[in-house]
């Protein structure tokens, strides 16, 4: 106990050395995380209202409500179903297609952006890689997607939920599928540099060509990792610690970071949207 409660004084002592609780720190970091979840809400609402006019008002608690009831699942996969629910049954097919859409980009944010940071930081700092074992767990995932497709092909009829919800998506216009990039791609220079900007705070000495490096990297490694929501911060915390090792940051500069931006974009806003879970209303039956 006096261990753990050790540990905490040096995280808190860290955050107060640094300044970070100053009222300008925190505006700053509220903004940022003001655009990140105002582009994630936009991006829910324009979707949302390819099937019908729905009001921005309604994304916002769909997109909040949805947060707090994913964290417990891994990689938020909890958020399909909640946002589901919030819809007659038989628009439910139509969001998942959405939500598949709306994921899809922000995984390709991460994943274009990602691949183009950690080429730059495996370059630069000479890092050896085993593109055997690369090569091997390749093959096994796409052994696995393979099987699952074969699978899915072979239980689902042209009526199912999931064959439903995929010829919806082919109907959604290439303008739609732009502006859902578009939100996708400022979401993630957003976040990306408010963690940036937590750099600058904590006075790490790095350039911001390696610093977009090392973050992309951080997210493009935690994003294919399964992990439960809740304990997010850890996973992309172990992983920032070992990127940025090579900078010399200290580790409890990092999992300061790392913690603060999980407090920020997912423990704060899932607060906001408990209220809105605990006073939802569902739609089990129409």
């Amino acid at each position: 106990m006096e261990n753990e409660q050790l540990k905490f004084s040096v995280f808190y002592l860290n955050l107060i050395e640094n300044n970070v609780f100053t009222l300008k720190n925190c505006s700053i970091l509220i903004i940022f995380t003001t655009f990140n979840w105002f582009f994630e809400i936009s991006k829910w609402h324009l979707l949302i209202s390819f099937i019908n006019k729905y009001s921005f008002k309604k994304a916002l608690i769909q997109s909040l409500a949805s947060l707090t009831t994913s964290l417990i699942t891994p990689n938020r996969i909890g958020e399909y179903g909640a946002k589901a629910l919030c819809f007659e049954k038989k628009q439910r097919n139509q969001v998942l297609g959405l939500n598949l859409v709306g994921n899809f980009y922000q995984l390709l944010m991460t994943f274009i952006f990602g691949i183009i940071g950690f080429s730059y930081f495996i370059y630069q700092h000479k890092i050896g890689i085993d593109f055997y074992q690369i090569f091997k767990v390749i093959l096994l995932c796409f052994s696995v997607i393979t099987v699952f497709f074969f699978i899915t092909k072979y239980f689902n009829h042209s009526n199912s939920f999931f064959e439903k919800a995929r010829t919806f998506t082919k109907k959604i216009s290439l303008r739609l599928n732009l502006k859902v990039c578009l939100f996708s791609f400022l979401r993630f220079v957003t976040f990306s540099h408010q963690f940036y900007i937590l750099l600058l705070i904590f006075k790490i000495d790095i350039s911001y060509f390696n610093a977009l490096s090392a973050i992309t990297s951080v997210y493009l490694i935690a994003s294919v990792v399964p992990m439960l929501s809740m304990f997010d911060f850890v996973l992309k915390g172990t992983v920032a610690i070992w990127i940025f090792s090579f900078y010399n940051v200290q580790p409890i500069i990092i999992l300061s970071i790392t913690s603060i931006m999980w407090l920020l974009n997912f423990v704060l806003p899932a607060i906001i949207g408990s209220y809105f879970v605990l006073t939802f209303k569902p739609n089990f039956v129409k």
